[in-house]
């Protein structure tokens, strides 16, 4: 198996990984959970453009607003590569008055065939 160290797509940046099995190059990938709590929805515009761009990655996203304690509350869980779910925890981290943590799964998926 070779490993190359350059993402020919610029959005992924040049420190992803890849590996190349049968002339296709594949990513691993592994499940996480992001809990995300919106205490201010003047933030969630912000929040929704940036999930938007992540897109091809989310699996299911729950919404649960909680107007007696005027929070939301979102769950949002991805398939994607570790530097994405890094990059997009990063992102909505920096978001203010919004509190994020990731979950990861313990094990990542063999690259698909």
């Amino acid at each position: 198996m070779e490993v190359a160290s350059i993402c020919p797509c610029a959005c992924l940046g040049p420190r992803t990984f890849f590996a190349e099995m049968k002339g296709v190059v594949v990513m691993e990938t592994r499940i996480a959970l992001i809990g995300i709590v919106v205490e201010n929805k003047d933030s969630t515009r912000k929040l929704n453009d940036i999930l938007h761009e992540y897109g091809e990655y989310i699996i299911g996203r729950m919404g649960i607003p909680y107007p007696k304690r005027n929070i939301a509350v979102i769950s949002i869980v991805l398939d994607a590569p570790n530097d994405i779910i890094s990059a997009l925890s990063g992102k909505l981290g920096m978001i203010p008055q919004v509190n994020i943590k990731t979950v990861y799964s313990k094990t990542s998926s063999p690259p698909e065939e």
